[in-house]
């Protein structure tokens, strides 16, 4: 850090022109975004600034070689990643043989060694893990570098906070385990995203219905249109809502987003059901191909994880007999060691242990399925489902403990995420009144349920699995898992429930 310091110092009274190098997904995205402010505020002329973002499809993840044409063409002097340049030694070296210093800011695993930056800033160095960053998300790094900056009094004090509305998007959106500093900074990151000065997020917010900040409104309706850019289209549109300078600007951005995100669901509801009324395999792992948008992938395959308790890959064909794709795992089974077991079958491949990117050739898919699974089962893991299986915290006879005044006592926890979870509760000895399927395709869920008392209680569940949706008053008695929402009917607040999973007696 030390380092980057002095380097951006430097820049500052020289006035360099500096290239911010991101990512396409909500943590890149905010991440350069968090950069570009704090540079800024640094001193940096904002005409001197610019941000590159690398295409999805064309370029994936990393440092794209288009970087060196981009930045020799616009006598670029540093550049500075966020989210990404660990291990992107051979662009950062032809970077140096050009005269044009990097700075990497990342969060991602490492090589032993490190690029020959100036500076790598990463809680994950070999040489120098920093244990209590460890969670950090990309756009967590950057802003320890910006509060690096306010203590060497290149930012003012107390305008960094201003940050953190797009430092919780990210740390939220990247599913980094909220404890350690995340928990300090995503805190106050709430408080600074219910007063944002944003107005792209001012107008995205409005647009997707936000009633109230939490972990739930930022990871299913923030996030998702903030990410469908990427996943869709480009995700320079995100970028530039983020940067929009005032509601005029900022309105259009919003609704190509809404457009964009409703795409998005669409054909991932198409995919995902296509692939079910196939038949999911016997294997421990799923593995589909077909022909689908590359973006929708991995949600795909993170979908399939969570309704058959089986990793799962799912890739669409390119031109050439070429099958690209996204990998979903959990519990002990780790896709970047599984992938680099299986590396003679495989064109690409490599990521983290719940998420990875694979490239396969055609003929080949046959082999790469057979490896896979083989090494699933020579690992001999127990029962893998228990990472996968709610667990209520308390459980519930009395719907009249389930009060307003609950709801807000349990605020005081938030942000929820991996790390401190949202409080589940099992509600027993109760009735099933009704049933009803809800929305369009009727596959929401609503359940009406009565305690003992008398009292009344509504249970919500969007997209919900056939055997809930199929519950019968008369004959089934069940036990829900649900974590606690408030519904806003009209100015009236009530307290209802959103279900986790339901226990048939």
């Amino acid at each position: 850090m030390d380092k980057a310091i002095a380097r951006i110092k430097q820049a500052v009274e020289t006035q360099e022109k500096i290239l911010i190098y991101g990512d396409y997904d909500v943590d890149g995205v905010t991440a350069s975004t968090v950069m570009a402010d704090a540079l800024t505020l640094a001193g940096i002329n904002p005409d001197h600034l610019e941000i590159m973002l690398p295409d999805r499809f064309a370029d994936g993840y990393g440092m794209s070689p288009k970087l060196i044409t981009r930045a020799t063409d616009h006598q670029i002097t540093l550049v500075v990643t966020v989210d990404c340049g660990s291990r992107n030694h051979a662009i950062i070296d032809e970077l140096n043989t050009l005269g044009i210093d990097t700075i990497v800011t990342d969060h991602h695993e490492t090589d032993a060694e490190m690029p020959e930056a100036i500076a790598v800033i990463n809680p994950h160095r070999k040489d120098h893990p920093t244990e209590s960053f460890q969670n950090l998300a990309g756009v967590g790094v950057a802003f320890k570098l910006a509060e690096a900056l306010v203590q060497e009094q290149l930012i003012k004090k107390g305008q960094e906070k201003w940050l953190l509305d797009l430092v919780i998007l990210g740390t939220i959106c990247d599913s980094m385990l909220i404890n350690n500093d995340n928990r300090r900074l995503c805190y106050y990151g709430i408080k600074v995203l219910e007063k944002t000065r944003r107005p792209g997020l001012q107008e995205l917010m409005r647009r997707a219905g936000v009633k109230s900040i939490n972990a739930e409104s930022i990871g299913f309706q923030i996030g998702p249109r903030l990410n469908a850019a990427g996943r869709l289209d480009t995700a320079e549109l995100s970028l530039n809502l983020l940067s929009a300078k005032n509601p005029l600007e900022a309105a259009p951005l919003a609704e190509k987003l809404e457009e964009l995100n409703k795409k998005r669901k669409k054909e991932q509801r198409a995919a995902t059901k296509e692939i079910e009324d196939r038949g999911i395999t016997e294997d421990p792992v799923i593995i589909e191909t077909g022909k689908w948008h590359e973006g929708i992938l991995g949600i795909v395959a993170g979908r399939l994880v969570d309704e058959y308790h089986k990793p799962a890959f799912v890739l669409t064909e390119l031109a050439g007999n070429i099958y690209k794709g996204s990998g979903r795992s959990f519990g002990d089974f780790n896709l970047a060691d599984a992938l680099e077991n299986v590396k003679d079958s495989i064109i690409s491949g490599g990521g983290h242990a719940g998420a990875a990117g694979v490239k396969v050739e055609g003929n080949n898919l046959y082999k790469f399925r057979e490896q896979i699974n083989e090494y699933y089962r020579s690992l001999h893991l127990p029962d893998q489902s228990k990472y996968l299986t709610q667990h209520a915290d308390l459980n519930l006879t009395d719907f009249s403990e389930l009060t307003l005044n609950l709801l807000e006592e349990l605020k005081q926890l938030e942000p929820y995420g991996p790390g401190n979870e949202e409080p589940i509760f099992r509600l027993k000895n109760i009735d099933l009144i009704n049933v009803t399927r809800m929305g369009a395709d009727r596959n929401h869920l609503r359940l009406d349920l009565r305690d003992k008392n008398g009292k009344y209680l509504k249970l919500v569940a969007f997209y919900a699995p056939e055997q809930w949706l199929n519950l019968d008053p008369q004959f089934d008695h069940i036990e829900p898992l649900i974590k606690l929402t408030e519904n806003d009917f009209n100015g009236v607040k009530s307290v209802e429930a959103r279900i986790c999973d339901i226990i048939k007696l």
